[in-house]
């Protein structure tokens, strides 16, 4: 156990804890009400602004590398790596993309959390069976439209280190089921912020990496190959 591992828990006990509460449950119902008055697209933003202020009182170091190679206006399923639980703060905050995320179903029964997800537009999948599976995919294609993507963190659980898990195909067979591109992202050192669960976490510096876009119909005949293919790219940057 460090010194300044010991210097900063009355920090996160005493301020950050308490900041990140009261700011989580402002957040969710002002998403949910700006949702519902004006569009999913503002109460997205609203929930962007909460990620980098987390960022922001933690304290997190956030850099960004490659934004030349987002296209504006322009769809994309996004597929990372997943350190820990604060990529979603990472990408949430600071990837300049609007996009949603895809959740568990399970996930929508947090309070306050969970039914601002749903008002800002966040994707709930059921996989409880092929019919609700299909279901979830055609609420995908309707949202993902005039430069709305999604993210999916193909590993499906998070890595805790900076090694990669294997990844699932299920990102892949969205994007060329709905026709868009991939684009990889690599996080960086988030497992050094946050090495287990939430509130096991330490100040300090992360970031993401923007690869250039993969061409799915490019890979019409191998699922398989286009998933190795992002996961050496991704990996490329660790």
């Amino acid at each position: 156990m460090t010194a300044k591992y010991i210097l900063y828990q009355p920090y996160k006990w005493l301020i950050f804890a308490p900041l990140m509460l009261v700011i989580t449950l402002l957040t969710a119902l002002l998403s949910a009400s700006t949702s519902m008055i004006f569009s999913s697209r503002v109460g997205n933003f609203i929930g962007s602004c909460w990620a980098r202020v987390t960022c922001w009182i933690t304290p997190v170091s956030v850099f960004i590398k490659g934004r030349e190679n987002i296209e504006p206006g322009k769809s994309y399923v996004i597929v990372s790596n997943h350190q820990s639980i604060w990529d979603i703060f990472l990408l949430y905050g600071n990837m300049p993309v609007d996009f949603r995320w895809v959740m568990k179903k399970e996930l929508r029964t947090i309070p306050f959390v969970g039914y601002a997800c749903e008002k800002v537009g966040h994707i709930f999948i059921d996989r409880s069976s092929p019919r609700e599976a299909a279901r979830s995919l055609e609420e995908a294609r309707k949202k993902l439209v005039n430069g709305v993507s999604v993210v999916i963190f193909p590993e499906g659980t998070r890595s805790r280190r900076k090694e990669m898990n294997r990844f699932k195909n299920g990102a892949f067979k969205l994007a060329r089921d709905l026709e868009l591109d991939i684009l990889p992202v690599t996080i960086v050192d988030s497992y050094k912020i946050c090495s287990g669960d939430f509130l096991d976490l330490m100040p300090g510096r992360a970031g993401i990496v923007i690869h250039p876009v993969i061409k799915t119909a490019d890979y019409i005949d191998s699922q398989q190959e286009l998933s190795d293919h992002a996961r050496q790219i991704i990996e490329s940057a660790l």
